[in-house]
Formats: C-alpha cells, sequence, structure tokens
C-alpha cells in the first residue's frame, strides 16, 4: 500500500508540498478551506478588472530552482512588469530606487495562476470548501503495518478523513498551533510544535481596492515605505499588468500599514476605503484620487510573518507531523513559502 500524505491548506507552501512529491508513489491529498487554492497571493475580478490583492507579483527565488520551476508550469501568460518600486517615507516623499532590475513576474490571469499550475502538474487530490480543525492520531495504527496510516483529519462538520501516514499543516502559524491544541495526541513533540507555531508574531494588512475612470501614467509600478510609518504601507498600480484593467482606466492596490489597518480592521469597505483613498491623494498630490467609482476590501490578519518558527517546529516529524509554511522561514515572500513547502516535501520522499 503506497504512503498516504495530507496537506492541509492549498496555499502557496502546501503547493510546493505537492510539487516535491509529484511523481512518487505516494497519494497526496491536499485540503482547503476555501473556495479556491493558492492562499494569500489571491485574485479577484470584478467590474472587468482583474486584480491581485495580497502577494502582488512573484519574485526570483534564492537561487535558480524556483525560477526553473516557475517556467516548467509554462510561460504563457506570464509577464514581468517593467515599471520599478520607489519607495516614500513618513512624509509621503517618493523617490526612485528600489529593486529596479528585480523581475517581478505575474500572469495575464492573476498570480492565483502560479498555485494553479502547480497542482495541475502534480498528482494530487484537492479537496476544497474542507475546514480542518483538529487532528487525532491512532498511536496502535502505527504499530500495525498491516492497518491503516495513524492520522486522521477532522473537519468543522465532525467528519472524519482517516488513514494518512504524514500529515503538513501550512496555515498561518496561530492556525496552526490552534489546530495542535484541539488535536488527540498527548504527546510533547506536539507541544513543542504547538509552541513553536505561537511563537511567531504576525504583521496584519488592510487591502483598499480603489479603481478610477481615469489614468495617470508614472515611473514606478508602486510605492512601498520600508519602516511602515506612512499609513499606506505599499500602493500598486495594477494596470501596469497586462489584461488586468481596462486602457483608460486605473486600479489601485492600496495595502495600508500594521498600524492603520488594525486601527481600521472593523470599519466597513466603504469607510475603510474612503480613509485609504484620502491617504493615497495626499500621497500622490491629487485630489482626484479621494473619489473612486468602486472599492473593494481584504482584511489580512496574519499577512507577514515577523519572525521564524525554529528548528522545535520540526520536532514530530519522526511521528509524520510536518510544518511548512513562509513563517516557517520567517519570510512573507512568495517564493520563500513555496520553497520551504518543496523542502519538507523533500524531507517526506527522504524518510519514506
Amino acid at each position: 500500500m503506497s504512503e498516504r500524505v495530507a496537506v492541509v491548506g492549498a496555499g502557496v507552501a502546501g503547493c510546493g508540498v505537492a510539487d516535491a512529491l509529484a511523481g512518487t508513489d505516494r497519494e497526496v491529498v491536499v485540503v482547503e478551506k476555501a473556495r479556491g487554492v493558492s492562499g494569500r497571493a489571491a485574485t479577484r475580478r470584478k467590474h472587468g478588472c482583474r486584480y491581485d490583492h495580497g502577494a502582488n507579483y512573484v519574485k526570483p527565488g534564492e537561487d535558480d530552482e524556483f525560477t526553473g520551476v516557475l517556467e516548467s508550469f509554462g510561460v504563457e501568460g506570464l509577464h514581468d512588469v517593467a515599471e520599478p518600486v520607489w519607495v516614500h517615507d513618513a512624509d509621503g516623499d517618493i523617490q526612485p530606487g528600489r529593486e529596479r532590475d528585480a523581475r517581478k513576474w505575474t500572469y495575464e490571469a492573476g498570480i492565483t495562476q502560479f498555485a494553479k499550475r502547480v497542482l495541475d502538474a502534480s498528482d494530487a487530490t484537492v479537496e476544497l470548501e474542507t475546514e480542518i480543525e483538529s487532528l487525532e492520531r491512532d498511536d496502535a495504527a502505527s504499530d500495525d503495518a498491516t492497518a491503516t496510516g495513524p492520522w486522521s483529519l477532522v473537519d468543522a462538520d465532525g467528519e472524519r478523513y482517516a488513514g494518512f501516514d504524514r500529515v503538513v499543516l501550512t496555515p498561518p502559524a496561530p492556525q496552526t498551533a490552534a489546530l495542535l491544541a484541539a488535536t488527540a495526541w498527548d504527546d510533547d513533540r506536539r507541544d513543542a510544535v504547538r509552541a513553536a507555531a505561537d511563537g511567531v508574531a504576525y504583521r496584519t494588512v488592510r487591502t483598499l481596492v480603489l479603481h478610477y475612470d481615469f489614468r495617470v501614467d508614472r515611473p514606478w509600478y508602486a510605492l512601498v515605505d520600508p519602516e511602515q510609518t506612512h499609513p499606506v504601507g505599499w500602493l500598486a498600480r495594477e494596470e501596469c499588468k497586462p489584461g488586468h484593467v481596462p486602457d483608460g482606466e486605473s486600479l489601485l492596490i492600496a495595502q495600508m500599514s500594521p498600524a492603520w489597518s488594525v486601527a481600521h480592521d472593523d470599519d466597513p469597505t466603504e469607510t475603510a476605503a474612503s480613509a485609504a483613498a484620502d491617504r493615497v491623494a495626499d500621497l500622490l498630490a491629487d485630489d482626484r484620487y479621494r473619489d473612486p467609482n468602486w472599492v473593494d476590501s481584504q482584511g489580512w490578519r496574519y499577512a507577514l510573518p515577523e519572525n521564524a518558527a525554529g528548528d522545535a517546529v520540526r520536532a514530530a516529524e519522526a511521528a509524520g507531523l510536518y510544518c511548512a509554511g513562509d513563517w516557517v522561514v520567517g519570510d512573507g515572500r512568495v517564493h520563500r513559502a513555496f520553497e520551504n513547502g518543496r523542502t519538507v516535501g523533500r524531507r517526506l520522499r527522504e524518510r519514506g
């Protein structure tokens, strides 16, 4: 009987695990609570526009491996945003000069295409709209060579998905910690992994999407405040991406600073968008931006990890319990989450 692996979460890290296990004799099941894959590397469509409202693009990895993986899934519809990222400060002073020459990959159909292509190329089965609330472990099964795997997943309706030899948890660290707290396995290793996940802090980011029926050409694709002291932490022009915004229109992705985002976390979309639009208009010194003709919003409570989980997150791997994600490495970038997922997937292969 082939080994069965459950991956909780179909974000980029979970996709990395599935990619590393593709072509093996393992049965991989990816379970995702949302209606789609890709996690914070998310794309929406509205009023003829397509926009990435979490991660805005994919950067090259630490070496050529990630680039090779990206291109192996097909380059059709894959573009490099040509305009650079500039910086601004707490006073709104805009200056050239961040990552001018770095590649910024995006898809005409949206950044979710990366995860979709990875999963399509893998052998994994994907179960959407299935929220896992806890795990169970049957130690007797792990000692019986004729039994199915010792791990089970339990969803929000109490349904059990049983018989997994190994489980990989990829939700954000606080959600992983909560899942482990509810897990029926009295073992110090579980507690060590939970404590490691509990020790990861996050930045909260609220994204406001602001659409305008005019377009102003600018020399930059995006502005970023490296210190996150200005209310607008990141401002990107989605019209710089081919196929995202109709001609003559503009769509701004305003990702607000953590302090602003926490303060406005409960504001209704229209209220938060109006306040954000005022800040954008001040930053760009153009009052027309105070009045978008439609808006959208997304709150990312666990947007970016501030630190890494450390080696303790691997404490239960010998028992078949793994973790993967940007919070494991402490860097909230798409390529780092994917690379960590692949690293964990390779460890699974080696143990097998």
